[in-house]
């Protein structure tokens, strides 16, 4: 054992004392904590070795272990690089939570953590490229499969920005950067993927505002179906909220709706529009497109249908005449909110 003065310090000519000695069963090793916090040891080393975020106890016998403080640290390092700010400014406002502000002549050299808005093109774990803040913040907490901050982090851009916003430039990046990691890692990261279109559905649905009823039969409501076939829901859960947000009705059928079924759901309904969404170009289905859009109803010499708007790439090659195509979520919205408001 090394000997102290009174000052707490070694004797002259001693080396200074190492870390504290914690008892065999003590503390958490590197491997128990990143299971814990849902990120890679790997990433738990970086971390200690560039920001001094790290374990301060050792066993007896040498092996490094994480106290209760050196815990409560790491998982506000977790917590921060999660809204999006860079590691190096999050490892500084962790220890500075840890330990209290620095010196005033310190403080004044080191500047505080970036709110986490604006774009970033710092490198991550996902591709993202030049995107909100927002994005890398969301793309850390999938990555790590954290469920409360996905839902978190989901449901405050969107009472920030809006849906339109929030789905434009927070979610769609985020989701497309997961499945082309997914798509160049042989299947990996389909967990990450799951997790993170789970919580984005979750947060979209629960954005909307309850049903409405339609205001006269001549009104009509906007239906939204995906073609027969195609599974992709999330762009049109998206339109949802967004319409929904806006007071109007709308009604949604879902994934790979069959074509009788649809039929017979514009025959009931009357909508004043019709949203079809494919995905892929083999889901397209233009015969029905231009069905749905001749479908008339009401009394003679005033008979009217439905407008035909078409969502989603897989349209791109297959666009039938008479029908519209939004660019985007935006488009989409204000041509419905046109249709509804004239009729």
């Amino acid at each position: 054992m090394t000997a102290v003065n009174s000052a707490g310090q070694p004797p002259p000519g001693q080396p200074p004392a190492g870390p504290p000695a914690v008892p065999v069963g003590t503390g958490l090793a590197t491997g128990v904590l990143a299971r814990r916090l849902g990120v890679s040891p790997m990433t738990l080393r970086s971390w200690d070795r560039r920001y001094g975020i790290g374990p301060t106890a050792r066993t007896a016998g040498g092996h490094r272990r994480w106290t209760a403080a050196d815990v409560a640290t790491v998982e506000e390092m977790c917590r921060l690089t999660a809204t999006g700010i860079p590691p190096a400014d999050a490892a500084r406002a962790a220890r500075t939570a840890a330990t209290g502000p620095p010196p005033a002549a310190e403080a004044d050299r080191t500047p505080p953590p970036p709110a986490a808005e604006g774009r970033s093109r710092a490198a991550g774990a996902l591709p993202l490229g030049d995107v909100r803040l927002e994005c890398r913040g969301l793309a850390r907490a999938a990555v790590r499969l954290d469920a409360p901050a996905l839902d978190e982090q989901l449901t405050a851009v969107v009472e920030r920005y809006g849906v339109v916003v929030a789905w434009q430039e927070v979610m769609v990046p985020t989701l497309h950067a997961v499945g082309r990691r997914w798509m160049s890692s042989e299947d990996q990261y389909v967990e990450v993927e799951h997790l993170l279109a789970w919580h984005v559905s979750t947060v979209l649905r629960r954005s909307a505002r309850p049903a409405v009823p339609v205001a006269s039969a001549a009104a009509g409501c906007v239906l939204l179906a995906c073609a027969p076939g195609e599974q992709h829901t999330l762009p049109l859960e998206a339109l949802h909220a967004a319409l929904g947000r806006e007071g109007m009705p709308v009604r949604m059928l879902g994934a790979a709706v069959p074509v009788e079924a649809l039929d017979a759901a514009v025959r009931r309904l009357g909508p004043a529009a019709v949203v079809l969404w494919a995905q892929m170009s083999s889901r397209a289905a233009p015969d029905l497109a231009r069905h749905v859009a001749a479908q008339r109803w009401g009394m003679k010499g005033a008979r009217r249908g439905p407008a035909v708007l078409l969502g989603g790439p897989g349209w791109s090659r297959s666009q039938p005449a008479g029908v519209l195509r939004p660019a985007g979520l935006p488009q989409a919205v204000e041509a419905l909110r046109t249709l509804c408001g004239e009729r």
